[in-house]
């Protein structure tokens, strides 16, 4: 993928991400709070807590990988250095490792 079109549509993504967060906090302004309940089902509050929290981690992803683009090493695979697959960038244009890295990394998390 091309690293300007590339950062356009992450800039794209970051902008849609920041008005769907702008949303959800009006909708849902006590959603911030991070409250605890301690209830059994999930609560529209705990939802939008949950999507909230989904759409700051992306926006996370979002972020780095822009500068990323700025440095330079966008497609490079930020643990072993390798180029990131094309379809996985089309896919995931904000994806920071390549599929093997990934796989570590998320086996790592758990």
């Amino acid at each position: 993928m091309v690293v300007d079109t590339a950062q356009r549509r992450l800039e794209d993504m970051l902008a849609d991400l920041d008005q769907a967060i702008a949303v959800l906090r009006s909708e849902h302004p006590e959603a911030d709070q991070h409250t605890a309940d301690a209830g059994a089902s999930l609560s529209a509050t705990d939802r939008a807590e949950a999507a909230l929290d989904a759409m700051r981690r992306e926006r996370a992803e979002v972020l780095a990988a822009l500068a990323r683009t700025r440095a330079g090493t966008y497609g490079k695979c930020v643990d072993c250095g390798r180029p990131v697959p094309e379809g996985r960038l089309e896919a995931r244009p904000a994806a920071a490792r390549c599929v093997t890295c990934q796989a570590k990394h998320d086996r790592f998390r758990r």
